[in-house]
Order: structure tokens, then C-alpha cells, then sequence
């Protein structure tokens, strides 16, 4: 029984399409997910609270998967602070994986509240796998005593590495605001 060529070529083009297709959608076209992170840091005032994490020198110390920074750029006044920082990170679930990122940072005071608002670029395998995001930190008085953090995050990931991203973005979160709580907690644990 003869194949007919032409079977043969159409077969193989749709084929090879339909592979490349599902590659590009799982792996190269990037999601947008957001997500919002809330939390209470007792009996501080928020405006400290809005400076410590300002600083991204206090990074280091917040966010254990940053590895090393360097500031690139810094502009403007107490009142409308820009910088814009270079950092090595690893993942925190597979820490053999590195990213370098370009974070740009905008910090003021809004309405009743203060504000970091910050875009990203993380770049992976000497960037061709770049990601960006967008993130807005609000520290607001809560009661007469608290200060509220309130993080909004709008991240790129592609299909395939949803899960990995989100525990990632997750990971870093609730690492901050731990760690947050434990640098302004009234009784430290040594």
C-alpha cells in the first residue's frame, strides 16, 4: 500500500503546527495573575514601617531569596522618592534556579497613607525568559495602633510554571510580612 505524499506532507505540517501551537501556549505566552496580600503589623506607625521596607537595603533581610543588589539610578525628595535597583535572586523551591531582576521603585505618601508602588523585569537563563510585574505596598493606619499593609500584585508566568509562580510570589509575601511583624514586635525572640 502506497502513501500518498501529499497525505504524508499535509499530515505532518498540521501536526508539526499543532505541536508548536501547544508549546508557544504552555511555555512561551505569558498569564497575567494578581493577587492581594493583607496584613496586620501591631502597635506600629506606618509610616515606619512604609521606610523600613522603602529601603530595599532591608530587603535582603525580608525577602531571604534576594541574593545581592545594587542601585542603578535614585531621584527625587522625601516626598516622591524613585530608584531603580539591580538583584540577584534564587527560587525558593528550586534555589539552583537564578534570576537577575531591574526593579523600579516609586515611594510617597497617598491620601491618609503611604505608598510603594514598583515594576519589574526577572530575567532567567541570560534573558530569554523575561517576566514582569507590577506591585502596589500600602501602609494605612489601622485602629488607633496598627499599621495595615495591603500589597496588590499583578505577575506574568507561563501556563506551564503557573503553580511554581504562584508558590514563589506566595512564598515571598508571606515572607515579608513575617518578617515584618518580627523586626517591629514588641517582644523579640533572640
Amino acid at each position: 500500500m502506497a502513501i500518498n505524499p501529499m497525505k504524508w506532507k499535509t499530515r505532518n505540517i498540521l501536526y508539526t503546527s499543532l505541536t508548536l501551537l501547544v508549546f508557544y501556549v504552555l511555555f512561551m505566552y505569558r498569564k497575567k495573575h494578581h493577587i492581594l496580600f493583607e496584613g496586620i503589623i501591631k502597635d506600629t506607625n506606618p509610616i515606619h514601617v512604609w521606610e523600613y521596607v522603602a529601603d530595599f537595603s532591608n530587603m535582603k533581610t525580608l525577602n531571604p531569596t534576594i541574593e545581592d543588589f545594587n542601585i542603578i539610578a535614585e531621584s527625587g525628595n522625601y516626598d516622591h522618592w524613585k530608584y531603580s535597583v539591580e538583584y540577584t535572586e534564587h527560587l525558593s523551591h528550586i534555589p539552583i534556579i537564578r534570576n537577575i531582576a531591574h526593579g523600579h521603585y516609586a515611594i510617597r505618601e497617598d491620601n491618609n497613607g503611604y505608598l510603594i508602588t514598583s515594576k519589574h523585569e526577572t530575567c532567567f537563563f541570560a534573558k530569554l525568559g523575561c517576566l514582569e510585574s507590577i506591585s502596589q505596598f500600602r501602609f494605612d493606619r489601622d485602629g488607633a495602633t496598627d499599621t495595615k499593609c495591603i500589597e496588590t500584585v499583578q505577575y506574568e508566568c507561563p501556563i506551564a510554571f503557573s503553580l511554581l509562580c504562584y508558590k514563589e510570589v506566595m512564598y515571598q509575601r508571606t515572607e515579608i510580612m513575617e518578617r515584618l511583624k518580627l523586626k517591629f514586635s514588641k517582644t523579640k525572640i533572640p
